[in-house]
């Protein structure tokens, strides 16, 4: 099956993580999107998204080609109803474009239209539910459902590899699955709550303690002494430490010293200095607003816990302290005592205390090409071109460069 994944119009509320990854691309639970639905429909996946970022995530188009809400979260009975699609038939819900099975003739004539998003269809029924990510803070509230679907997904006909006796379990042995050349000692896992899975070559160091719901992608390493709960994700090569809870790191992004990370999406090629913190709560537990880039505002969430939401390849040192609802953006530098602002534009460079200036983009690019090498990923022509593209299109919020 070819599946093409789109993005919805709330590509723009979801910034800054959208900025460098089409929608599927998010981590919710122990999968993407898009693994979820290549999962799911046993096919492979590519995008119709952004402009700017279509190189970098081509499309890939057959004779007959599945095209899907890239914000929508796959389930069995979905998946179900898109398999009995008839050729060139789609599905609506509330007048929007949820699926489609097109030949390659009726997508692209859409496609050279830019119609895609307006094709007629049958309207789903009220008994099918849908869940769309549409807001940041929804991935953490989301991801506890995720992880036990994606779980029971990813290991059902398979053996777990078995846990050293150095460590202790909590819980159901049934509701833990380690891969081949993870390594772990003397820690307590606990699944009493939701299940642990950790991806291949992980290591996770003597004393850490896990509550589950969690998940670890491939060639994480988790510090000694880290005390995680869940639900929480980890994405491949993560570096983890600390105090974490109800947080996902997409990948390739690090946490790994003391200080505490809670209801919190960070991107890609992040690296949170040793012990930096962020707050989830407010002191009067009142609502959390958090910056919208569609509206160029604070919006109200209706949430009370809402961390710290990172774009990729941004960065904070020592001991920064973020305040609740914080959104940093795309290759922001973050330091100086006291609280952020909670709104911490992208390419930015300083914090309190410092007043704000432009971080260069050719020193972002030599940074980011060290630090993606050290995970032994070049950095491309590709990723400067779109790391060029949010450079420009953000300098309306760099109010200093005015």
């Amino acid at each position: 099956m070819n599946i093409i994944l789109f993005d919805s119009d709330a590509r723009d509320h979801l910034l800054p993580l959208t900025a460098t990854r089409p929608m599927a691309e998010l981590r919710l639970g122990i999968l993407t999107l898009r693994e979820k639905w290549e999962r799911r429909l046993k096919g492979n996946a590519s995008y119709i998204t952004q402009e700017y970022l279509q190189d970098r995530f081509p499309i890939h188009i057959e004779d007959e080609n599945y095209i899907i809400n890239g914000g929508l979260v796959p389930d069995e009975r979905l998946c179900t109803r898109i398999r009995a699609l008839e050729l060139n038939e789609a599905l609506l819900y509330q007048g929007e474009l949820i699926a489609a099975r097109l030949n390659e003739a009726r997508f692209e004539s859409l496609i050279e239209e830019e119609e895609v998003h307006e094709l007629q269809g049958t309207e789903l029924d009220g008994d099918l539910p849908l869940t769309f990510i549409n807001r940041p803070w929804q991935l953490t509230k989301l991801n506890g459902a995720a992880i036990l679907d994606d779980f029971v997904l990813l290991t059902k006909g398979k053996k777990s590899a078995p846990l050293p006796e150095s460590n202790r379990l909590i819980g159901s042995v049934e509701q833990l699955f380690i891969e081949e050349g993870v390594k772990i000692e003397c820690c307590v896992l606990n699944t009493t709550a939701g299940p642990i899975y950790i991806g291949a070559g992980t290591e996770v160091m003597e004393g850490c303690m896990l509550r589950g719901p969690i998940a670890f992608g491939k060639n994480c390493i988790v510090k000694m002494g880290a005390k995680i709960y869940g639900p929480t994700s980890f994405g491949p090569g993560c570096r983890v430490g600390g105090e974490i809870t109800r947080s996902i790191m997409i990948a390739h992004s690090n946490k790994a010293h003391d200080g505490y990370l809670g209801d919190a999406v960070v991107g890609e090629w992040c690296n949170l200095g040793a012990d930096t913190n962020n707050s989830n709560l407010k002191n009067n537990y009142s609502e959390v607003r958090l910056w919208d880039y569609k509206t160029r505002r604070f919006e109200y969430t209706g949430e009370q816990f809402v961390g710290l939401i990172m774009g990729d390849h941004a960065k904070c040192a020592i001991n920064t302290m973020f305040n609740t609802g914080t959104v940093v953006g795309v290759a922001a530098n973050v330091f100086g005592a006291g609280f952020p602002r909670n709104f911490i534009p992208d390419f930015s460079w300083g914090g309190p205390g410092h007043p704000y200036a432009t971080n260069k983009f050719a020193e972002v690019c030599e940074t980011a090409a060290i630090v993606m090498q050290r995970r032994g990923q070049p950095f491309s022509d590709l990723d400067k071109a779109v790391l060029y593209h949010i450079y420009d299109q953000t300098a309306a919020f760099r109010n200093w460069e005015k």
